[in-house]
């Protein structure tokens, strides 16, 4: 495992404080690991506002990238909704980036992200 990417159910519990969250980011940190938001994932879970302080340090957290959406990435995130017949290019893009990253999907959502790819590495929260 190179790093980890988060997706919103992840973004929602450092939102709310979720200390298992806030410990395994701290982790990551201190193991030099990869943190990689994808930005439709920010666009999902960002409102702004004082009440969201936790998850702004956080996307601004030394460590914590959001990588360029390409149009590379934009077809190739096609391609994985197409084969696997699902259809949310957010839940596709982490997918595929983590994949291509070698990354652990840190998610509350599990179900969905095994539906477009059932080998891919996943940590519930």
């Amino acid at each position: 495992m190179t790093g980890i990417s988060l997706d919103a159910g992840a973004l929602i519990a450092v939102e709310r404080g979720d200390p298992s969250v806030r410990a395994l980011l701290r982790r990551a940190v201190d193991d030099g690991l990869e943190i990689h938001v994808v930005p439709e994932v920010v666009a999902q879970v960002w409102r702004g506002g004082s009440r969201q302080a936790r998850l702004a340090a956080v996307l601004g957290a030394r460590g914590v990238d959001t990588p360029a959406y390409d149009l590379h990435a934009a077809k190739e995130v096609g391609r994985l909704c197409s084969a696997s017949g699902r259809h949310d290019v957010v839940d596709a893009h982490v997918v595929w980036h983590a994949k291509l990253r070698g990354h652990v999907i840190v998610t509350s959502d599990p179900d969905d992200l095994a539906a477009l790819d059932p080998d891919a590495a996943l940590l519930v929260v």
